[in-house]
Protein backbone atom coordinates (compact mmCIF):
# COMPACT_ATOMS: atom_id res chain seq x y z
CA UNK A 1 0.00 0.00 0.00
CA UNK A 2 1.44 3.37 -1.05
CA UNK A 3 0.06 5.67 1.63
CA UNK A 4 1.15 8.87 -0.08
CA UNK A 5 -0.53 7.82 -3.34
CA UNK A 6 -3.71 6.98 -1.42
CA UNK A 7 -3.60 10.39 0.24
CA UNK A 8 -3.06 12.12 -3.11
CA UNK A 9 -5.96 10.26 -4.68
CA UNK A 10 -8.24 11.30 -1.83
CA UNK A 11 -7.23 14.93 -2.24
CA UNK A 12 -7.85 14.75 -6.00
CA UNK A 13 -11.40 13.41 -5.43
CA UNK A 14 -12.46 15.43 -2.37
CA UNK A 15 -10.06 18.41 -2.50
CA UNK A 16 -8.94 18.14 1.13
CA UNK A 17 -6.39 16.05 3.07
CA UNK A 18 -7.44 12.91 4.93
CA UNK A 19 -6.65 10.92 8.01
CA UNK A 20 -5.78 7.32 7.15
CA UNK A 21 -6.73 4.23 9.13
CA UNK A 22 -6.44 0.50 8.55
CA UNK A 23 -7.87 -2.75 9.94
CA UNK A 24 -6.62 -6.27 9.14
CA UNK A 25 -8.24 -9.39 7.84
CA UNK A 26 -7.71 -12.59 9.76
CA UNK A 27 -7.16 -16.30 9.67
CA UNK A 28 -8.47 -18.65 12.30
CA UNK A 29 -5.88 -21.22 13.30
CA UNK A 30 -8.45 -23.43 14.99
CA UNK A 31 -11.96 -23.08 16.44
CA UNK A 32 -14.38 -22.86 13.53
CA UNK A 33 -18.12 -22.21 13.95
CA UNK A 34 -17.65 -22.11 17.73
CA UNK A 35 -17.88 -18.35 18.20
CA UNK A 36 -21.64 -18.05 17.80
CA UNK A 37 -21.98 -21.02 20.17
CA UNK A 38 -20.28 -19.08 23.02
CA UNK A 39 -17.14 -21.17 22.50
CA UNK A 40 -13.40 -20.74 22.02
CA UNK A 41 -11.52 -19.58 18.94
CA UNK A 42 -7.88 -18.92 18.04
CA UNK A 43 -7.56 -16.31 15.29
CA UNK A 44 -4.60 -14.21 14.21
CA UNK A 45 -4.63 -10.93 12.30
CA UNK A 46 -2.79 -11.02 8.95
CA UNK A 47 -0.70 -8.53 7.00
CA UNK A 48 -3.57 -7.76 4.62
CA UNK A 49 -5.53 -4.63 5.48
CA UNK A 50 -8.54 -2.58 4.57
CA UNK A 51 -7.35 1.04 4.34
CA UNK A 52 -9.72 3.93 4.86
CA UNK A 53 -9.08 7.62 4.21
CA UNK A 54 -11.54 10.02 5.84
CA UNK A 55 -12.09 13.75 6.17
CA UNK A 56 -14.92 15.34 8.19
CA UNK A 57 -17.49 17.51 6.41
CA UNK A 58 -19.35 20.49 7.91
CA UNK A 59 -22.73 19.02 6.94
CA UNK A 60 -24.54 15.69 7.51
CA UNK A 61 -23.61 14.04 4.19
CA UNK A 62 -21.38 10.95 4.07
CA UNK A 63 -19.80 10.17 0.69
CA UNK A 64 -18.30 6.69 0.34
CA UNK A 65 -16.08 5.42 -2.47
CA UNK A 66 -14.25 2.11 -2.79
CA UNK A 67 -11.56 0.98 -5.20
CA UNK A 68 -13.26 -2.39 -5.43
CA UNK A 69 -16.66 -1.04 -6.50
CA UNK A 70 -17.30 1.59 -9.13
CA UNK A 71 -20.51 3.04 -7.76
CA UNK A 72 -20.03 5.75 -5.07
CA UNK A 73 -22.66 6.04 -2.35
CA UNK A 74 -23.93 9.13 -0.53
CA UNK A 75 -26.15 9.12 2.55
CA UNK A 76 -27.51 11.71 4.96
CA UNK A 77 -26.82 10.99 8.64
CA UNK A 78 -30.27 11.97 9.87
CA UNK A 79 -31.98 10.18 6.98
CA UNK A 80 -33.65 6.79 6.83
CA UNK A 81 -30.72 4.40 6.73
CA UNK A 82 -31.78 1.11 5.20
CA UNK A 83 -29.78 -1.79 3.75
CA UNK A 84 -29.23 -1.59 0.00
CA UNK A 85 -27.93 -5.17 -0.16
CA UNK A 86 -24.69 -3.79 -1.57
CA UNK A 87 -21.07 -3.41 -0.45
CA UNK A 88 -21.87 -0.07 1.16
CA UNK A 89 -24.06 -1.77 3.78
CA UNK A 90 -20.93 -2.63 5.76
CA UNK A 91 -20.14 1.08 6.19
CA UNK A 92 -23.71 2.37 6.43
CA UNK A 93 -24.47 -0.35 9.00
CA UNK A 94 -21.63 0.98 11.15
CA UNK A 95 -23.02 4.51 10.90
CA UNK A 96 -26.45 3.17 11.84
CA UNK A 97 -25.10 1.40 14.93
CA UNK A 98 -23.04 4.41 16.05
CA UNK A 99 -26.18 6.50 15.73
CA UNK A 100 -28.17 3.98 17.78
CA UNK A 101 -25.47 4.08 20.49
CA UNK A 102 -26.26 7.75 21.03
CA UNK A 103 -23.03 9.15 19.62
CA UNK A 104 -23.23 12.08 17.22
CA UNK A 105 -21.31 12.03 13.95
CA UNK A 106 -20.51 14.77 11.48
CA UNK A 107 -20.63 14.15 7.76
CA UNK A 108 -17.52 12.71 6.11
CA UNK A 109 -15.84 11.94 2.82
CA UNK A 110 -14.47 8.37 2.70
CA UNK A 111 -12.24 6.42 0.31
CA UNK A 112 -11.63 2.69 0.85
CA UNK A 113 -8.95 0.36 -0.46
CA UNK A 114 -8.85 -3.30 0.59
CA UNK A 115 -6.01 -5.78 0.28
CA UNK A 116 -8.12 -8.54 1.88
CA UNK A 117 -9.41 -10.88 -0.85
CA UNK A 118 -13.20 -10.80 -0.87
CA UNK A 119 -15.15 -14.05 -0.56
CA UNK A 120 -12.05 -15.94 0.53
CA UNK A 121 -12.85 -16.53 4.20
CA UNK A 122 -10.27 -13.98 5.42
CA UNK A 123 -12.94 -11.66 6.81
CA UNK A 124 -12.86 -8.77 4.40
CA UNK A 125 -16.25 -7.76 5.83
CA UNK A 126 -14.96 -7.39 9.41
CA UNK A 127 -11.92 -5.47 8.15
CA UNK A 128 -14.07 -2.86 6.42
CA UNK A 129 -16.45 -2.66 9.40
CA UNK A 130 -13.64 -2.14 11.89
CA UNK A 131 -11.80 0.35 9.67
CA UNK A 132 -15.02 2.32 9.21
CA UNK A 133 -15.98 2.30 12.89
CA UNK A 134 -12.46 3.08 14.13
CA UNK A 135 -12.07 5.99 11.68
CA UNK A 136 -15.53 7.47 12.20
CA UNK A 137 -15.23 7.41 15.99
CA UNK A 138 -11.63 8.68 16.02
CA UNK A 139 -12.28 11.49 13.55
CA UNK A 140 -15.18 12.59 15.75
CA UNK A 141 -12.85 12.60 18.80
CA UNK A 142 -14.42 9.64 20.60
CA UNK A 143 -12.14 7.39 22.64
CA UNK A 144 -11.86 3.81 21.42
CA UNK A 145 -12.62 0.79 23.60
CA UNK A 146 -11.58 -2.08 21.34
CA UNK A 147 -13.96 -4.63 22.83
CA UNK A 148 -16.90 -2.24 22.50
CA UNK A 149 -15.75 -1.46 18.97
CA UNK A 150 -15.82 -5.15 18.05
CA UNK A 151 -19.31 -5.55 19.52
CA UNK A 152 -20.59 -2.52 17.60
CA UNK A 153 -19.22 -3.96 14.35
CA UNK A 154 -20.77 -7.35 15.07
CA UNK A 155 -24.17 -5.72 15.66
CA UNK A 156 -23.89 -3.89 12.34
CA UNK A 157 -23.28 -7.14 10.50
CA UNK A 158 -25.98 -9.01 12.40
CA UNK A 159 -28.71 -6.39 12.32
CA UNK A 160 -28.00 -4.32 9.20
CA UNK A 161 -26.21 -6.65 6.78
CA UNK A 162 -28.19 -9.69 7.96
CA UNK A 163 -25.25 -12.03 8.57
CA UNK A 164 -25.56 -13.75 11.94
CA UNK A 165 -21.82 -13.94 12.55
CA UNK A 166 -20.17 -14.38 15.92
CA UNK A 167 -17.72 -11.95 17.49
CA UNK A 168 -14.42 -13.51 16.39
CA UNK A 169 -13.73 -11.66 13.13
CA UNK A 170 -14.35 -8.18 14.45
CA UNK A 171 -12.57 -8.93 17.74
CA UNK A 172 -9.30 -10.02 16.15
CA UNK A 173 -9.40 -7.15 13.65
CA UNK A 174 -9.57 -4.82 16.66
CA UNK A 175 -7.20 -6.67 18.98
CA UNK A 176 -4.63 -8.45 16.80
CA UNK A 177 -1.05 -8.41 18.10
CA UNK A 178 2.08 -8.87 16.02
CA UNK A 179 3.62 -12.37 16.23
CA UNK A 180 0.75 -13.70 18.35
CA UNK A 181 -2.43 -15.67 17.95
CA UNK A 182 -5.28 -14.80 20.29
CA UNK A 183 -7.35 -17.34 22.20
CA UNK A 184 -10.76 -15.82 22.79
CA UNK A 185 -13.59 -16.93 25.05
CA UNK A 186 -16.53 -15.77 22.96
CA UNK A 187 -18.86 -15.67 25.98
CA UNK A 188 -16.85 -13.58 28.42
CA UNK A 189 -14.64 -11.93 25.74
CA UNK A 190 -11.64 -12.68 27.92
CA UNK A 191 -8.58 -13.49 25.83
CA UNK A 192 -4.95 -14.39 26.09
CA UNK A 193 -2.15 -13.96 23.61
CA UNK A 194 -0.24 -17.00 22.42
CA UNK A 195 3.19 -16.52 20.84
CA UNK A 196 3.70 -17.95 17.37
CA UNK A 197 7.15 -19.37 16.78
CA UNK A 198 9.41 -17.10 14.69
CA UNK A 199 10.51 -20.31 12.96
CA UNK A 200 7.01 -20.81 11.50
CA UNK A 201 4.85 -18.94 9.00
CA UNK A 202 1.15 -18.81 8.32
CA UNK A 203 0.62 -19.79 4.68
CA UNK A 204 -2.87 -18.99 3.41
CA UNK A 205 -4.01 -20.86 0.31
CA UNK A 206 -6.92 -19.33 -1.56
CA UNK A 207 -8.84 -22.01 -3.49
CA UNK A 208 -10.27 -19.27 -5.75
CA UNK A 209 -13.73 -20.65 -5.07
CA UNK A 210 -15.71 -17.85 -3.48
CA UNK A 211 -18.17 -18.59 -0.74
CA UNK A 212 -21.49 -16.86 -0.28
CA UNK A 213 -22.48 -18.24 3.11
CA UNK A 214 -24.49 -15.10 3.93
CA UNK A 215 -27.01 -16.47 1.43
CA UNK A 216 -28.19 -19.22 3.70
CA UNK A 217 -25.93 -22.12 4.67
CA UNK A 218 -24.10 -20.25 7.45
CA UNK A 219 -27.33 -19.10 9.05
CA UNK A 220 -28.74 -22.61 8.60
CA UNK A 221 -25.85 -24.09 10.62
CA UNK A 222 -26.52 -21.60 13.37
CA UNK A 223 -30.19 -22.60 13.44
CA UNK A 224 -29.19 -26.27 13.67
CA UNK A 225 -26.97 -25.56 16.66
CA UNK A 226 -29.75 -23.65 18.37
CA UNK A 227 -32.11 -26.56 17.74
CA UNK A 228 -29.59 -28.87 19.41
CA UNK A 229 -29.45 -26.62 22.47
CA UNK A 230 -33.24 -26.50 22.75
CA UNK A 231 -33.48 -30.30 22.69
CA UNK A 232 -30.56 -30.86 25.07
CA UNK A 233 -31.88 -28.25 27.51
CA UNK A 234 -34.79 -30.62 28.30
CA UNK A 235 -32.19 -32.93 29.89
CA UNK A 236 -29.50 -30.38 30.77
CA UNK A 237 -31.51 -27.35 31.95
CA UNK A 238 -28.40 -25.43 33.00
CA UNK A 239 -26.97 -25.08 29.49
CA UNK A 240 -27.15 -21.78 27.60
CA UNK A 241 -25.23 -22.77 24.47
CA UNK A 242 -23.27 -25.69 23.05
CA UNK A 243 -20.27 -24.25 24.90
CA UNK A 244 -21.84 -25.72 28.06
CA UNK A 245 -22.19 -29.27 26.68
CA UNK A 246 -19.42 -31.81 27.26
CA UNK A 247 -18.61 -34.67 24.92
CA UNK A 248 -19.91 -37.04 27.62
CA UNK A 249 -23.21 -35.12 27.85
CA UNK A 250 -23.65 -35.18 24.11
CA UNK A 251 -23.11 -38.93 23.85
CA UNK A 252 -25.42 -39.56 26.79
CA UNK A 253 -28.33 -37.86 25.01
CA UNK A 254 -27.36 -38.70 21.44
CA UNK A 255 -30.53 -40.72 20.81
CA UNK A 256 -32.64 -37.65 21.65
CA UNK A 257 -31.22 -35.69 18.71
CA UNK A 258 -31.90 -36.07 14.99
CA UNK A 259 -28.74 -37.41 13.34
CA UNK A 260 -27.90 -34.21 11.47
CA UNK A 261 -28.36 -32.11 14.62
CA UNK A 262 -26.17 -34.51 16.58
CA UNK A 263 -23.39 -34.20 14.02
CA UNK A 264 -23.54 -30.41 14.07
CA UNK A 265 -23.37 -30.44 17.86
CA UNK A 266 -20.53 -32.97 17.88
CA UNK A 267 -18.39 -30.70 15.73
CA UNK A 268 -18.89 -27.71 18.03
CA UNK A 269 -18.36 -29.64 21.26
CA UNK A 270 -15.21 -31.38 20.07
CA UNK A 271 -13.88 -28.23 18.38
CA UNK A 272 -14.06 -26.34 21.68
CA UNK A 273 -11.95 -29.08 23.26
CA UNK A 274 -9.46 -28.90 20.39
CA UNK A 275 -8.98 -25.15 20.79
CA UNK A 276 -8.09 -25.54 24.46
CA UNK A 277 -5.69 -28.38 23.66
CA UNK A 278 -4.17 -26.32 20.85
CA UNK A 279 -3.51 -23.39 23.20
CA UNK A 280 -1.61 -25.72 25.53
CA UNK A 281 0.34 -27.11 22.57
CA UNK A 282 1.43 -23.62 21.49
CA UNK A 283 2.50 -22.73 25.01
CA UNK A 284 4.56 -25.94 25.11
CA UNK A 285 5.96 -25.27 21.60
CA UNK A 286 4.53 -28.62 20.50
CA UNK A 287 3.86 -27.95 16.84
CA UNK A 288 3.35 -31.63 16.04
CA UNK A 289 0.42 -31.76 18.47
CA UNK A 290 -0.95 -28.48 17.14
CA UNK A 291 -0.82 -29.80 13.59
CA UNK A 292 -2.64 -33.00 14.55
CA UNK A 293 -5.43 -30.92 16.09
CA UNK A 294 -5.70 -28.87 12.89
CA UNK A 295 -6.16 -32.10 10.91
CA UNK A 296 -8.88 -33.28 13.31
CA UNK A 297 -10.61 -29.91 13.01
CA UNK A 298 -10.71 -30.09 9.22
CA UNK A 299 -12.09 -33.63 9.26
CA UNK A 300 -14.83 -32.56 11.67
CA UNK A 301 -15.75 -29.53 9.53
CA UNK A 302 -15.84 -31.74 6.44
CA UNK A 303 -17.77 -34.68 7.85
CA UNK A 304 -19.88 -33.45 10.79
CA UNK A 305 -20.45 -29.78 10.00
CA UNK A 306 -20.35 -30.25 6.23
CA UNK A 307 -18.99 -26.81 5.38
CA UNK A 308 -15.91 -27.86 3.43
CA UNK A 309 -15.77 -28.23 -0.36
CA UNK A 310 -14.03 -30.41 -2.91
CA UNK A 311 -11.43 -27.71 -3.51
CA UNK A 312 -10.75 -27.13 0.18
CA UNK A 313 -10.30 -30.86 0.76
CA UNK A 314 -7.90 -31.17 -2.17
CA UNK A 315 -5.89 -28.19 -0.93
CA UNK A 316 -5.58 -29.68 2.55
CA UNK A 317 -4.63 -33.12 1.23
CA UNK A 318 -1.88 -31.63 -0.94
CA UNK A 319 -0.57 -29.49 1.92
CA UNK A 320 -0.39 -32.37 4.36
CA UNK A 321 2.07 -34.17 2.06
CA UNK A 322 4.57 -31.30 1.85
CA UNK A 323 7.82 -31.14 3.79
CA UNK A 324 7.93 -28.57 6.55
CA UNK A 325 4.19 -28.44 7.17
CA UNK A 326 3.00 -28.64 10.77
CA UNK A 327 -0.72 -28.58 10.04
CA UNK A 328 -3.38 -27.67 7.48
CA UNK A 329 -7.12 -27.02 7.62
CA UNK A 330 -9.87 -24.94 6.05
CA UNK A 331 -10.35 -21.56 7.69
CA UNK A 332 -13.40 -19.32 7.77
CA UNK A 333 -17.06 -20.07 7.20
CA UNK A 334 -16.40 -22.66 4.51
CA UNK A 335 -18.00 -23.61 1.17
CA UNK A 336 -14.83 -22.36 -0.53
CA UNK A 337 -12.33 -19.72 0.45
CA UNK A 338 -8.98 -20.48 2.06
CA UNK A 339 -6.98 -23.01 3.99
CA UNK A 340 -4.55 -22.06 6.75
CA UNK A 341 -1.25 -23.88 7.00
CA UNK A 342 1.47 -23.60 9.61
CA UNK A 343 4.80 -24.21 7.90
CA UNK A 344 8.47 -24.04 8.83
CA UNK A 345 9.69 -20.60 7.82
CA UNK A 346 12.58 -22.05 5.82
CA UNK A 347 10.16 -24.20 3.79
CA UNK A 348 7.37 -21.65 3.27
CA UNK A 349 8.28 -20.55 -0.27
CA UNK A 350 8.86 -24.11 -1.47
CA UNK A 351 5.56 -25.12 0.16
CA UNK A 352 3.79 -22.29 -1.68
CA UNK A 353 5.20 -23.27 -5.07
CA UNK A 354 4.56 -27.00 -4.67
CA UNK A 355 0.99 -26.56 -3.45
CA UNK A 356 0.19 -24.09 -6.24
CA UNK A 357 1.45 -26.48 -8.91
CA UNK A 358 -0.27 -29.57 -7.53
CA UNK A 359 -3.56 -27.78 -6.86
CA UNK A 360 -3.70 -26.48 -10.42
CA UNK A 361 -3.06 -29.99 -11.77
CA UNK A 362 -5.86 -31.38 -9.62
CA UNK A 363 -8.49 -28.69 -10.18
CA UNK A 364 -7.49 -26.55 -13.16
CA UNK A 365 -7.58 -23.51 -10.87
CA UNK A 366 -4.60 -21.24 -10.18
CA UNK A 367 -4.60 -20.51 -6.44
CA UNK A 368 -3.40 -17.39 -4.73
CA UNK A 369 -1.08 -18.24 -1.85
CA UNK A 370 -0.02 -15.73 0.76
CA UNK A 371 2.73 -16.02 3.34
CA UNK A 372 2.04 -13.94 6.44
CA UNK A 373 3.12 -13.37 9.99
CA UNK A 374 0.62 -12.34 12.67
CA UNK A 375 -0.15 -8.62 12.54
CA UNK A 376 -1.43 -5.81 14.73
CA UNK A 377 -5.07 -4.76 14.85
CA UNK A 378 -6.77 -1.57 13.72
CA UNK A 379 -4.88 1.69 14.00
CA UNK A 380 -4.40 5.17 12.56
CA UNK A 381 -1.39 5.40 10.25
CA UNK A 382 -1.51 9.07 9.18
Amino acid sequence: MQIESFQQEFQKIYRRPAQIYRAPGRVNLIGEHTDYNDGFVMPAAINFYTWLAISPRPDSTVNIRSHAFGEPVSIVLNGDLRPRHAWSDYVVGIIDQIRHSGKKLTGADILIHSEVPMGSGLSSSAAIEVAAAFSLLSSNNYSIDRTELALLCQRAENLFVGMRCGIMDQFISCNGTVDHALMLDCRSLAFRLLPLSPASRMVICNTMVKHEHASGEYNKRRDECETGVLILREFLPQIRALRDVSAHDLEQYRDKLPEIIYRRCRHVVTENERVQQAAAALEQHDMKKFGALMAQSHASLRDDYQVSSRELDIMVEIAQKQSGVFGARMTGGGFGGCTINLVEASQAERFRDNVANEYKKATGLSPEIYISTAADGANQVQ
